[in-house]
């Protein structure tokens, strides 16, 4: 199917309709931030430089203390935002590598077994699907069967502990 585009003055259109959206949205997030630092340094108490030089320096010992540890929690929270758009970043690779590898729709192919160990191992090893060629022949014992005559004499053979003790050594 073919697929129906957009016209480039419709494009153009569309791109700067968007454009004034995304600028008024900037607009307005920076009269938030405007807003929400008025409101925050309305709760901070005015300084009190009133004192002596000694007050003034344990004062802005703290000052500095504070500072560092801020400045500390920044540059952590930095780090783990730079970390984590890595991670983003290479997941977004792996996700166009997976997508731009297309696998191809697989043919039936009809090719015997030695065909396909040919085709596999290359035509310098050459291999038979032939197995019954390569078992080993195993000889079968063939168990010597006892006479079949007159029971009668069989059973007066082995009565009596002597027969009994004569089938026990022949076997």
């Amino acid at each position: 199917m073919s697929e129906k585009r957009m016209t480039s003055s419709r494009k153009h259109h569309l791109k700067s309709l968007m454009l004034q959206i995304a600028a008024n949205l900037i607009e307005e997030e920076k009269k938030e931030m405007k807003l929400e630092k008025a409101n925050f340094m309305a709760n901070i108490p005015a300084l009190d430089l009133s004192g002596d030089q000694a007050a003034l320096m344990e004062m802005l010992k703290k000052l500095s203390q504070t500072i560092d540890k801020v400045d500390e929690e920044r540059y952590d929270a930095e780090a783990k935002v730079k970390k984590t758009e890595k991670e983003i970043e290479d997941l977004k690779l792996k996700v166009i590598e997976v997508q731009g590898i297309k696998k191809p729709a697989l043919k039936k192919v009809r090719m015997s077994a030695d065909a396909m160990l040919a085709a596999l191992l290359g035509t310098k090893h050459k291999a038979s699907m032939d197995f019954r060629a390569n078992l080993k022949e195993v000889k079968k014992e063939v168990k010597e069967e006892e006479e079949v005559g007159d029971w009668r004499k069989n059973v007066d053979e082995q009565a009596g502990m002597d027969g009994r003790k004569k089938k026990f050594e022949s076997a």
